[in-house]
């Protein structure tokens, strides 16, 4: 194989890979996941309150 051939299989690779992580993180599996890392800085932290 030549140069060009294994830089086409790389950048070949490379977006396979970032398909995949597109497709895992918009898939609805992780939805409950993400929303509730989402909303984490907005809770009150009661561990925090409770030493007060």
């Amino acid at each position: 194989m030549d140069e060009g051939t294994l830089r086409g299989l790389a950048t070949l690779a490379a977006f396979v890979a970032f398909v995949g992580v597109i497709w895992w993180a918009w898939s609805g599996r992780q939805r409950r996941k993400f929303e509730q890392a989402a909303r984490m800085p907005l809770e009150e932290d009661h561990d925090k309150n409770e030493d007060k």
